[in-house]
């Protein structure tokens, strides 16, 4: 098996908050007003983010404190933003079979 693509590895809340430069009680906050940010949550409870989660979370942070949005300004502006179900379901396939591709490469390679 591969090793994890940057997008398909999960982070903790403690690394996104590194990333963002925001207190996880932030996180948490925008979580309860923005629908796409809907991180899994581990057995323990831990969650666990995306790097599309981030970076509507680097988003929504630009959005507010840049470009001084309001919540529900921020809110109506991601939803113009993010893609239709179509283009979401287009781009899963796009990175299952992109990550199918790395996998017959790889044993390609360790045939020679």
């Amino acid at each position: 098996m591969s090793e994890l693509s940057d997008d398909d590895r999960l982070y903790k809340i403690g690394e996104v908050c590194r990333i963002a430069d925001v207190q996880p009680y932030v996180l948490r906050y925008w979580e309860t007003e923005f629908p796409s940010l809907a991180p899994n949550k581990s057995g323990g409870g831990q969650r666990l983010y995306t790097r599309r989660e981030i970076d509507v979370i680097l988003r929504i942070k630009q959005l507010l404190y840049s470009e001084g949005f309001t919540i529900a300004g921020a809110k109506k502006k991601l939803e113009t933003e993010e893609p239709s179900p179509a283009a979401k379901s287009v781009n899963q396939t796009l990175q299952r079979v992109k990550a199918e591709l790395s996998e017959i490469l790889k044993m390609l390679d360790e045939g020679d």
